[in-house]
């Protein structure tokens, strides 16, 4: 492959990625209203009411407030989603080393697309509830981008790609920076400015929009994306890929890094050290992320364009700070960078648990936004400097394996401690057991 099609390779999976976190983005500030949307038009019929019915005798044992029923409904929905997708990103990588890249990706492609049409036409619960399903397990594009990248790129051009870090994780961090500052708006744009012509069907115009990127990504791809796989180098062996997929589903093969050969002692440690931090930081990072959305729809009764400027302020400062100071970041300093954003995102939640007006919510969101900018670069930074060359791919499919465990977790966790006992008391303890992330990741030998 030359070196012209390899270039262009990238920028068709750059721009592939961001047209699908466009889409994806473009719900996050809507979720809290739609939720509220479907409990009020299935009036005690429908999916939505059957699980309400037996939510309510829980509600009454720890005295929960009713207004609230749909926070779990939100978490139940997101761990789904990422639960889905933590099982079939590693199914779709290994039927891909064997199909070859573009068709999987066409694939993943063709059920994302579905997904949004059926949200489109999701006229009672039980709809959204399988376009969010299909989307989850149509959702392996992300790491299909990561495996064809590295298959165009060296491993010499993956090492000065960004603060040593390999080339799919700069585009990767690029792309949901812009996704973030601008989907969600789009999203949140849309609702609001249809909502008064649509009252009965105000997310149907987002929905829209999201097929129409969805759709408009798909045929990029199949127009624009050259197979990066030969088949001289495709796998014959269905059953090498099953055992393959184990590795990466099984929460004790990830945690010891099973799958990954011809480590060092010291190596094998900093990694489980590293894997544990990584692990419990997002575990309970992503799950007070997804009810962020609803605190500042319950407690500062944010409309859907509020919370789009919300994500707009949080995506710019990410954007800045990895677009400039994050990428200028010295190789023997990331890990007390690391350690710096693992100790802000301290204070960052403890200020929106415990906000009462706008200032203080909006400097929690602040800090909260300059830790997400640092930490997880760093620490996918870190993860490069560990092993042998031939077993970085491996290594980084277990961190993202590992990621994709803990949001799949993370959500419907913090979701039913704000459903129980509130919002205050979920961040103040999601808070302190964040302390244990920055302690572990002191343990590992610095490099």
């Amino acid at each position: 492959m030359t070196n012209k099609i390899k270039d262009n390779t990238v920028q068709v999976v750059f721009v592939s990625l961001l047209l699908d976190l466009l889409a994806f983005t473009m719900i996050l500030p809507l979720l809290p209203a739609l939720l509220d949307y479907y409990k009020e038009i299935e009036k005690n019929q429908g999916i939505y009411f059957k699980i309400l019915y037996y939510i309510q005798n829980t509600r009454k044992f720890f005295d929960a407030p009713d207004k609230i029923n749909t926070v779990l409904y939100g978490g139940f929905l997101g761990s789904m989603y990422s639960f889905l997708q933590f099982l079939s990103s590693p199914i779709v990588g290994a039927l891909s080393d064997i199909y070859g890249r573009k068709p999987l990706m066409i694939c993943c492609l063709i059920g994302i697309a579905l997904s949004y049409l059926l949200w489109a036409f999701s006229c009672n619960f039980a709809i959204f509830v399988l376009a969010r399903f299909i989307g989850g397990i149509s959702k392996g594009n992300i790491n299909l981008s990561m495996a064809i990248i590295s298959d165009v790129t060296s491993p010499k051009t993956r090492g000065k790609a960004m603060v040593n870090i390999f080339c799919f994780q700069a585009l990767i961090g690029i792309a949901f920076s812009i996704g973030f500052v601008v989907g969600p708006m789009i999203g949140a744009f849309f609702a609001w400015t249809f909502s008064d012509n649509r009252k009965e069907a105000w997310y149907i115009i987002p929905a829209v929009f999201a097929f129409f990127l969805a759709t408009s990504d798909l045929c990029f791809i199949v127009y624009y994306l050259k197979e990066s796989l030969p088949q001289k180098y495709r796998s014959s062996n269905l059953i090498s890929g099953v055992s393959g997929i184990i590795m990466y589903i099984n929460p004790i093969d990830l945690f010891q890094f099973n799958g990954v050969s011809g480590l060092s002692l010291q190596d094998k440690k900093n990694l489980k050290t590293l894997g544990y931090a990584y692990f419990i930081y997002l575990f309970i990072y992503s799950g007070l992320e997804f009810t962020l959305t609803f605190l500042t729809h319950y407690l500062f009764k944010f409309t859907s364009m509020q919370q789009g400027w919300m994500f707009l302020g949080i995506g710019l400062i990410m954007a800045i700070l990895q677009g400039s100071w994050i990428r200028t970041i010295p190789s023997n300093k990331t890990k007390f960078i690391a350690e710096l954003g693992l100790w802000l995102i301290i204070p960052a939640f403890i200020c929106i648990g415990l906000a009462n007006d706008i200032l203080t919510l909006s400097i929690g969101l602040c800090l909260f936004a300059i830790s997400t900018a640092m930490v997880v670069t760093c620490m996918m930074t870190l993860v490069t400097h560990i092993g042998p060359d031939y077993q970085k791919g491996a290594i980084t499919g277990v961190f993202r394996s590992l990621g994709a465990l803990a949001r799949a977790c993370g959500p419907i966790v913090a979701s039913s401690a704000f459903w129980c006992i509130g919002s205050k008391a979920t961040y103040l303890i999601g808070a302190i057991f964040l302390v244990l992330p920055p302690v572990i990741l002191q343990m590992m030998k610095s490099f």
